[in-house]
């Protein structure tokens, strides 16, 4: 995937300014940045729910708002993305949750989606759950629910808008776990976003910082860690002094 000269501006100014990204296929990238500096849009561009004001948005060579909508929507087909509030239907149960999109975009017969669906909620252990409706989980289950709907139709791309927003450090630790192993297993190419350093670190090859309109990638743990630019190095060590906060008060 890639991102050549991608603006966009949502009318009070742009809130990225012809920036550059290219991701190879496997690998995984993990976006943080203050927050209403555009993570989630960068995330939002890729899925083809928004448009760029300016410059191409390429999955697999494909400028994505060029192509035809029948076009688009079997690219995006191989695509999977957990929203930050899991985007689950209340009144379906867990295992109807992860059915839906195997019924609305796939010709597979009841049986094939009864098996998808147990292979699903065992891979991200909660076959227990498979009756139960999603308010009747705790928060960690609903994610590892979100992330088994998300790859359903074994996405070869996974977008991952802060997959542990709101879990405790354990939990937290455990969905990335999940995540890395069935990155391995589906051979998938991932883009997260979050501002947990410390689960940036075990998710990503490649670290990028969204900052005033700039997409500046720091590398991976190490070389993030020891990078120049002083918004990078503030950001993640979450000092209070510095170039991110300097007109703040």
């Amino acid at each position: 995937m890639e991102l050549q000269d991608v603006s966009i501006d949502f009318g009070d100014g742009p809130l990225l300014k012809r920036v550059n990204l290219q991701i190879q296929s496997g690998e995984s990238i993990v976006l943080i940045g203050p927050s209403g500096f555009g993570k989630s849009v960068v995330l939002k561009l890729f899925a083809g729910l928004l448009k760029p004001t300016g410059g191409q948005v390429l999955v697999e060579g494909h400028d994505l708002n060029a192509l035809k909508p029948l076009q688009q929507a079997l690219l995006l087909l191989k695509m999977g993305m957990l929203f930050q509030k899991n985007a689950l239907f209340d009144s379906l149960s867990v295992g109807e949750n992860i059915a839906f999109p195997l019924r609305e975009k796939t010709s597979q017969s009841e049986e094939q989606i009864q098996e998808r669906i147990t292979f699903f909620l065992e891979a991200v252990g909660i076959p227990h759950a498979r009756d139960l409706f999603p308010d009747e989980i705790s928060g960690g289950m609903q994610k590892r629910l979100g992330i088994a709907r998300a790859l359903a139709l074994n996405p070869q791309i996974v977008l991952y808008d802060d997959p542990t927003a709101g879990l405790d450090p354990i939990t937290s630790r455990r969905i990335v776990e999940l995540i890395l192993q069935l990155r391995r297993e589906q051979k998938s190419t991932i883009v997260a976003v979050t501002n947990d350093m410390a689960r940036a670190y075990q998710l990503a090859d490649r670290i990028v910082m969204v900052v005033d309109g700039e997409l500046i990638v720091t590398g991976d743990k190490d070389q993030t860690l020891k990078h120049k630019d002083p918004r990078v190095a503030q950001f993640i060590r979450g000092a209070l002094d510095g170039p991110l906060t300097e007109t703040s008060a």
